[in-house]
């Protein structure tokens, strides 16, 4: 594993665990770790994440949804948002999140009304057909996490990563509103 390699002073064996490890620290042999690979490792883990859906709705048959849609499902979850709600939470781009509502809309996943306080406005909200998705989806991931949390230091482990995430993402969103940190 990459891992290894840096620990055991032995070079990666090949040019994609190469380009995974962070860079030595010339003085100890350390890897540095910036927050350029904190988000690099963060895309790569969401890009697994999204194989990972795609895998699971497979398994569902569901063919009428992306692994990026089922995302925007459960960021709506049982709300009725706004859709500048949904892209403040999501940290969806506009013109992305449009073209995947519509699909969502579309495919009888989301209900999309006109706000009764502003007609340009819309509203989004599940429909049964998406409650049930997230319901099988969130089943499927609750049984590998008993699986793969197998005692407390697992479970402590996983809390610390969020727990450092959040902080990162905070961070940064200081870092873009007050022009701090990052």
């Amino acid at each position: 594993m990459a891992g290894n390699a840096a620990s055991s002073g032995k070079s990666p064996e090949n040019e994609f665990d190469r380009d995974l490890m962070p860079p030595e620290n010339s003085d100890a042999g350390d890897p540095v770790i910036t927050h350029l690979e904190i988000a690099r490792l963060i895309e790569r883990a969401h890009r697994r994440f999204l194989d990972l859906l795609r895998m699971e709705l497979t398994r569902l048959s569901t063919d009428d949804i992306s692994p990026s849609q089922v995302m925007l499902l459960f960021t709506i979850g049982a709300d009725e948002l706004s859709v500048r709600d949904l892209l403040e939470r999501g940290h969806y781009l506009g013109s992305n999140a449009s073209y995947n509502l519509k699909q969502l809309v579309d495919a009888g996943y989301v209900n999309r009304t006109a706000s009764q306080r502003d007609r340009r406005s819309a509203r989004l909200k599940l429909t049964p057909k998406a409650v049930d998705l997230c319901d099988r989806i969130r089943a499927i991931h609750d049984q590998v996490h008993r699986q793969t949390t197998r005692d407390d230091a697992d479970s402590r482990d996983l809390v610390t990563a969020y727990n450092v995430l959040r902080k990162l993402e905070m961070l940064w969103t200081g870092s873009l509103r007050y022009g701090e940190g990052a």
